[in-house]
């Protein structure tokens, strides 16, 4: 969030198709009948209440008036799943500020046609809102008003690490600098999969990875994160998400996670384009 996608490209900026899904024509279905409409608003109540109370809720008219009604001025980036604006507010209370006053964040607006459901939505609110770690993406709150989806993270001075590999003009990293950002990486994914939850990322790629001020490396986007094995379990079976390049061939043929290994492959992946700065594709899987 810093700039979700930082800078001119946001972390969605490959975007990640889910395939066919049943969430938006669900969705859609909601808003034909009263009673469902009435169902819906139930269902987004006690979503809401399952969502850590260390993140904020804002209201949709306060992000819109932090964004100067998402000005296309402040627009940093757009990916499958939406668009990312830069926004002011206090620090202290979470309203909106003039732009200069208070601070930056990224605010991430989803589509309303976005191929991210409402359960993908509601998962990255609860795995960022609970997750706090120096090499994560800070998220400060969210918004949930009718149609209205919108996610306020940390703004990530620097933008994305595929930003410093592939585009021109982008300032380039020094090789101190890209170990630095690899070993913050790997700190994130080894907290991520320490956790009692063991969560997997699936869809780690540089453009997910955002730098700060000083270079350091943020992991973003849970959207597509999941629950790793537990127990004696050594894997577990999943619809197939990720983006070509990045993602396993184990995965990619089978649909199966053994333990984190889809991580650790696209980990390396990752140090491989650093070096290299080429990537196999950008196509969505």
């Amino acid at each position: 969030m810093g700039n979700t996608c930082r800078k001119p490209v946001c972390h969605d900026s490959s975007p990640s198709l889910f395939g066919s899904t049943n969430t938006q024509s669900n969705i859609k279905q909601t808003s034909d009948s009263p009673d469902q409409k009435t169902d819906s608003k139930t269902s987004s109540s006690n979503d809401d209440k399952s969502i850590s109370k260390d993140v904020k809720s804002f209201s949709f008219n306060d992000l819109k008036e932090a964004t100067r009604n998402f000005r296309q001025e402040n627009l940093i980036g757009e990916g499958g799943f939406g668009f990312v604006y830069k926004g002011w507010i206090d620090e202290n209370t979470g309203a909106p500020t003039k732009p200069g006053n208070g601070i930056v964040v990224a605010i991430k607006k989803l589509k309303p046609e976005s191929f991210q459901g409402h359960k993908e939505w509601l998962a990255e609110v609860n795995y960022l809102g609970q997750l706090h770690h120096e090499n994560l993406v800070k998220l400060i709150g969210y918004c949930s008003e009718g149609k209205n989806r919108l996610l306020v993270y940390e703004f990530m001075q620097k933008g994305s690490l595929e930003n410093h590999l592939f585009r021109k003009g982008v300032q380039p990293i020094s090789w101190m600098t890209r170990i630095s950002i690899a070993i913050g990486v790997a700190r994130g994914l080894a907290f991520l999969h320490s956790l009692d939850a063991n969560v997997i990322y699936r869809d780690l790629k540089a453009s997910n990875i955002l730098l700060d001020s000083d270079f350091n490396a943020n992991l973003s986007d849970f959207g597509l994160a999941r629950d790793g094995p537990t127990g004696d379990n050594t894997h577990v079976s999943t619809r197939i998400i990720g983006t070509h390049g990045y993602a396993a061939p184990e995965y990619v043929a089978t649909g199966t996670f053994f333990i984190f290994i889809n991580d650790f492959y696209s980990v390396l992946c990752i140090r491989m384009f650093m070096v290299s700065k080429r990537v196999d594709t950008k196509q969505v899987i």
